[in-house]
């Protein structure tokens, strides 16, 4: 995964719409910045709560989900010194003796193919169904991911490896580190291409560009500029631009916010599953069709990024 897409937060009933269904358990919510994903991910260990409340998370808990948090940012974490430093019986809302029983090996319900809408985390909105529901197979005896034996001396950093190790398995995750187009277009890149291109090559660029771009750029001094631009208007303003003017208009676009927003929404279509589309759409020749080979699954992520980008390449060389 690259760190700092995902986020691994426990799920808090407190900041859902009132209607939203309350889980019969603790969940962690896996989340990503790059995607609408989520993943549910119920703890396997007995609650400790005092009051025998299922949804109470012990500090020990919510430090195993920090731990993992911290690890999916990147980050360099000794975790049986970070384990070590949580007193469970401190708190008032517990038992006296620390029955917990360490969960060593959980599971997504579900896999890749198992996306969950929804901004807030889980909730009937974002999880398509009873969030109850969710990590059922997983609690049942003998199925993947299931309780494993209660044992007061596991470590629990067992428990955290098992979980990363779990989404290895069970999840579609970021193999392949690769720029964005944004990144890889650059004005040092892209400005003196259009600087050294010839009038033909200009001239191609320009018909890519939105037609008021074009006339605007003739008419910033004549009142009304919001109506749609006739055929004509564009092109006896292609007319009146001369070649210097053309390539300044070029190199403008190309330093502007809005083009690298563009790129930059543009990667993220690719690595959300419109590799197939997109290719398709561009006239792209992509491996496979864009696709995983042997499947119907588009390709995600920076694999599929770095297919579209060598098939733009290889579209070149062949010209």
């Amino acid at each position: 995964m690259v760190p700092t897409d995902g986020h691994f937060v426990p799920y808090d009933p407190k900041t859902q719409p009132s209607g939203a269904i309350k889980p019969n358990g603790r969940v962690f919510i896996l989340k990503f910045l790059s995607s609408s994903q989520r993943y549910l991910f119920y703890l396997q260990s007995k609650p400790q709560g005092r009051t025998g409340n299922p949804n109470w998370f012990s500090p020990r808990d919510l430090k195993i989900g920090d731990i993992v948090d911290k690890l999916l940012q990147g980050e360099e974490v000794d975790v049986a010194r970070e384990l070590a430093s949580i007193n469970n019986s401190s708190n008032d809302d517990r038992h006296g003796n620390d029955n917990d029983e360490t969960m060593e090996d959980v599971e997504s319900h579900g896999g890749a193919s198992d996306p969950h809408g929804g901004s807030g985390g889980a909730g009937a909105g974002a999880t398509g169904g009873d969030v109850r529901d969710e990590g059922e197979g997983a609690r049942e005896g003998g199925a993947d991911g299931g309780r494993a034996a209660a044992s007061g001396t596991s470590d629990a950093a067992t428990a955290v490896r098992n979980f990363l190790n779990s989404l290895n398995r069970g999840s579609q995750v970021e193999q392949k580190l690769y720029p964005l187009l944004s990144d890889l277009l650059t004005p040092p890149v892209t400005v003196p291409m259009a600087r050294q291109a010839t009038e033909e090559q200009v001239d191609n660029l320009l018909s890519f560009l939105p037609p008021s771009v074009l006339v605007l750029s003739q008419q910033a001094d004549e009142g009304d500029t919001t109506a749609e631009p006739t055929a004509a208007a564009i092109e006896a303003a292609k007319e009146a631009m001369s070649l210097g003017q053309k390539k300044a208009l070029l190199e403008k676009v190309l330093r502007s916010p809005q083009f690298h927003q563009s790129l930059a929404s543009l990667t993220m279509a690719i690595r959300d599953g419109g590799l197939p589309s997109i290719a398709d759409a561009l006239s792209v020749p992509v491996e496979h069709g864009g696709y995983l080979k042997g499947s119907q699954m588009p390709l995600g992520g920076g694999d599929a990024v770095e297919a579209f980008v060598e098939g733009v390449k290889k579209s070149v060389q062949k010209k």
